[in-house]
């Protein structure tokens, strides 16, 4: 933000599970992803092994302004060091979801992952939706790529389709 645009106003209702639990929030002042934290029980931890998921709860629920919807994404070190990943990536919440923010985490990684109450375990970005009206016609425009589809472009700047 410039410092002169006024933030968009998103509507949070704490569960009693998330009590003492951070609101979600952007750890440095560029950053586009508001962390996410497990709203686990304190005395227990949740284990993720090797190729299993799980549904970690953050104790939030919100109200999106129309036209919006929330992407639940991967935090990159997670993903980085463990293998641990939303297994929807992006996740979606839609503007008219008034239900607990859940993440669905996986393990890619070797070893048994463990979450606390409280860690950070993925972040949340909020997005603008346009309204869509599809149309149909008898063809399309063309492009360079047509309908050349994975892979088509190759992989690095000498691989031809």
């Amino acid at each position: 933000m410039s410092g002169q645009e006024t933030p968009l106003r998103v509507e949070i209702r704490p569960l009693p599970h998330a009590e003492g639990l951070p609101l979600p929030e952007l750890k440095t002042a560029a950053a586009a992803g508001h962390d996410l934290s497990a709203a686990t029980p304190e005395a227990e931890e949740l284990t993720i092994a090797p190729g299993e998921r799980a549904l970690v709860p953050t104790g939030l629920t919100m109200a999106l302004p129309p036209g919006t919807e929330a992407q639940v994404r991967p935090r990159s070190g997670l993903a980085l060091k463990h293998g641990i990943t939303v297994l929807n990536t992006p996740g979606t919440i839609d503007a008219d979801y008034r239900g607990e923010i859940k993440v669905i985490l996986i393990n890619h990684g070797h070893e048994a992952f463990v979450i606390r109450r409280g860690d950070r375990i993925a972040q949340m970005v909020i997005q603008t939706v346009p309204l869509v009206q599809f149309a149909i016609v008898d063809e399309l425009d063309g492009t360079e790529r047509g309908s050349g589809g994975f892979g088509s472009t190759g992989t690095s700047s000498n691989t031809k389709p």
